[in-house]
């Protein structure tokens, strides 16, 4: 969430972004914020000088019964006594002004970077990169769900039987073309400095608070109520949270992790062709990066993590493109958004396969995530993340786009992996 410093000093910058996003009462809401920050401070004042002054009359207390002022002794231990009473009622108020603070900054998204265009829907997102041929099917070309059941390869129906839909049963080389994938893309990764960790699936509420799934998106998870836990919408989530509570040094940028998940999306209600197959699914697989950086080099960081992406698009030659996602399309967490989508021949469609996306400092404020300058003074770190790559879409693609009349080729950047170059 964004600090409060930040928000009491740049008042007027922190309306305007929100404008940028859309944000309905924008100035009420940050107006509410400084008033009720205002009397935060105010009573936290008030408290820590009864409190002062309740320590320096329990120390005189002593001190008198010594030098045999009685009288005087039982009189300052009376007025002790006011003023840890009304040291209570001001804890109390305290604590109320502070939940209601709380409950007003989980509401404030991140503030835009002014590269964010403004925007309504992701129909104003703006096109800033596109590569790559689109190819030229055979007149019997057929979207990826169809391909699925005519090779046996991924098996939708029988998914439903077993959980329900949008759980998906891989089949033979399906499955084995999913596994070359999540290696491919680890390696890809590791390749390129990161370092591979292996996280749980399921989280806790601390977790989901530190990098902003909870309280804006707990409706999209699934919640183990008994323990009360959440499966987790992203591997962003556990690894990030592996520096919750951290302070580190300087010398420890930059920090790269990568991490193959599973994950478990709700995300119900949308329903017609834009969301069959493979387009929409509640479980699928993921490889994720995180970086946690400087704040003088996040936005370089972010530049190479696009230019990653980017090469293994260009191995996998599939023909892609980058939006830079406008500010109604932001997500409420990022300061600034790059998604990827690939073009699915068949279905004649861009599919977003890649968000990557520059925190900035919202994060790791609720993650208490800091490091000590070269001044010796802690300050927040910038987070990073981004799909590298998001698997249901990439398949997807890669079904339709390299689909012949007697069968589908491989690419050749994957065969090492699959030990095959035809699913027929």
């Amino acid at each position: 969430m964004l600090s409060l410093p930040y928000i009491r000093e740049n008042k007027e910058l922190v309306i305007n972004g929100l404008l940028v996003r859309n944000f309905k009462n924008a100035e009420t809401i940050v107006e509410n914020v400084i008033e009720v920050d205002s009397k935060r401070r105010s009573v936290q004042a008030e408290l820590d000088h009864i409190l002062s002054e309740s320590n320096k009359i329990s120390k005189e207390i002593g001190k008198l019964f010594q030098a045999g002022e009685v009288q005087k002794a039982n009189i300052a231990k009376e007025k002790t006594g006011q003023l840890k009473e009304k040291s209570k009622i001001l804890s109390d108020t305290l604590g109320e002004v502070e939940i209601e603070l709380n409950e007003l900054l989980y509401q404030i998204p991140n503030v835009p970077n002014k590269l964010v265009p403004s925007g309504n829907t992701e129909e104003d997102n703006e096109v800033v990169h596109i590569e790559g041929e689109i190819p030229q099917l055979h007149e019997n070309a057929v979207p990826h769900w169809e391909l699925c059941k005519k090779y046996d390869i991924i098996d939708f129906e029988l998914g439903n039987k077993i959980t329900g839909a949008g759980f998906p049963v891989y089949k033979g080389k399906g499955a084995k073309l999913q596994r070359a994938l999540i290696s491919y893309f680890l390696d890809k990764n590791t390749e390129a400095g990161y370092t591979e960790i292996q996280p749980p699936l399921l989280i806790n509420e601390a977790s989901g608070y530190g990098t902003g799934q909870l309280p804006d998106k707990e409706g999209q998870m699934y919640h183990v109520g008994l323990d009360n836990l959440y499966l987790i919408p992203t591997a962003e989530v556990p690894v990030t949270n592996l520096y919750r509570d951290v302070i580190l040094k300087e010398s420890d940028f930059p920090i790269c992790n990568t991490a193959y998940t599973p994950c478990f999306r709700r995300e119900a209600g949308s329903y017609g062709a834009h969301v069959r197959g493979l387009n929409r699914l509640h479980q699928f697989d993921k490889v994720e990066i995180v970086r946690v950086e400087h704040p003088d080099r996040s936005y370089e960081a972010l530049d190479q993590m696009v230019a990653h992406i980017k090469g293994i698009l260009q191995e996998l030659k599939l023909p892609y493109r980058i939006l830079r996602l406008c500010g109604g399309d932001l997500g409420f967490t990022s300061a600034l958004t790059y998604d990827f989508e690939v073009f699915s021949t068949a279905q004649d469609r861009w599919l977003e396969i890649s968000s990557v996306s520059n925190f900035e400092t919202f994060q790791a404020n609720r993650l208490k995530l800091r490091f000590k300058n070269k001044d010796g003074k802690s300050q927040l770190a910038h987070t990073l993340n981004g799909s590298s790559l998001a698997l249901p879409r990439v398949l997807a693609g890669l079904l339709e786009n390299y689909q012949t009349e007697n069968g589908i080729k491989i690419p050749e950047v994957l065969q090492a992996y699959t030990r095959f170059d035809m699913i027929d």
